[in-house]
């Protein structure tokens, strides 16, 4: 639900466990509580997407057996050794820091990773305001981050099943030439195309490729999108890294972007989610502000987590 900062204040002092999405301005003003917070100015509403620098987004959360836990690019790893084994964990990134590259590069190779529930979110600022800087923020300790993560671990009872959804329109074009890559990262120069070396940004430009629509790995059956940031002199950026012997594929594409999304949203409408967040490009390329998400209410996002780093997403939890 969007709140407005009196009215967050208060739930806060209440004594209620939250997280809390909005502009970095606010979250730093906020009192101190068992909260964890993460900047961004693009939300799921009640009433419809919604760009906003004066409400935020607030999840009132279930458990009182919980801890709040902060990790910098040497100790992210830790993650899942905190992390109840029944429970789920919510982790909030800065968008474009090293804790954030770490996560993404290495999420997978963590102990335990697909053993324990965690999802969160990469936060971020507003496209149109130049200088602001992403932070996530314990309420605790009354502490704010550029540089590193912020992640709530909740235990639920042992009668209780946390289940994770992702709600992902895209799958490989399965007659797309097949896309590996011999170096990892974020940026890449050069890949093979069905076996040959080309450079990646002139295959783009040659095949008239829409970059709105993802590249999407093969992880064992399992697609993982990895969307497109920019192309500048001669190279591609990504949202998320490429790895060494995963198989990639553009996506399918898709022939209207909202209407897919939407449907996909309306066929799970009626499950009741204890936390939500949505990539910032399904809301810009769907043109999603001011339409409705169903019972799906958070932030948008600068990239996803349900377990490794994800794009062009949206991530759910429920407990039942």
């Amino acid at each position: 639900m969007l709140l407005s900062f009196d009215e967050t204040s208060k739930l806060i002092s209440s004594g209620s466990l939250l997280h809390i999405a909005g502009a970095a301005n606010l979250l730093k003003k906020l009192p101190k509580g068992n909260w964890i917070g993460g900047s961004t100015e693009y939300f799921m509403a009640e009433g419809g997407g919604k760009i906003t620098n004066e409400s935020l987004s607030v999840m009132k959360l279930p458990g009182d057996n919980y801890k709040i836990n902060v990790y910098d690019e040497d100790s992210i790893s830790n993650v899942t050794d905190d992390a109840f084994d029944n429970g789920f964990s919510i982790i909030i990134l800065p968008f474009d820091s090293k804790v954030h590259v770490k996560y993404a590069d290495k999420a997978s190779e963590f102990k335990g990773m697909f053993m324990k529930n965690i999802v969160g979110w990469v936060s971020g600022f507003n496209l149109g305001v130049q200088g602001q800087t992403p932070i996530s923020v314990n309420g605790q300790e009354e502490k704010i981050f550029a540089d590193k993560a912020v992640a709530l671990h909740i235990s639920v009872p042992n009668d209780k099943l946390v289940s994770i959804g992702i709600v992902n329109i895209f799958t490989q074009d399965e007659t797309a030439p097949l896309i590996e890559f011999t170096n990892e990262g974020f940026s890449v120069k050069t890949c093979r195309v069905d076996g040959k070396e080309v450079v990646f940004a002139d295959y783009i430009a040659q095949n008239n490729i829409d970059t709105k629509i993802p590249l999407v790995g093969d992880y064992s059956g399992v697609g993982v999108n990895v969307s497109f940031k920019s192309i500048e002199n001669g190279q591609v950026n990504l949202y998320a890294p490429v790895f060494c012997g995963i198989k990639y594929r553009m996506a399918k594409p898709i022939k209207n972007y909202e209407k897919e999304f939407i449907s996909q949203l309306e066929s799970i409408k009626n499950i009741t989610a204890v936390f939500t967040c949505n990539c910032i490009l399904n809301f810009l390329y769907g043109e999603l502000e001011g339409k409705n998400f169903d019972s799906f209410f958070g932030p948008i996002t600068f990239g996803e987590v349900a377990y490794q780093l994800l794009n062009q997403t949206l991530v759910y939890v429920t407990v039942s």
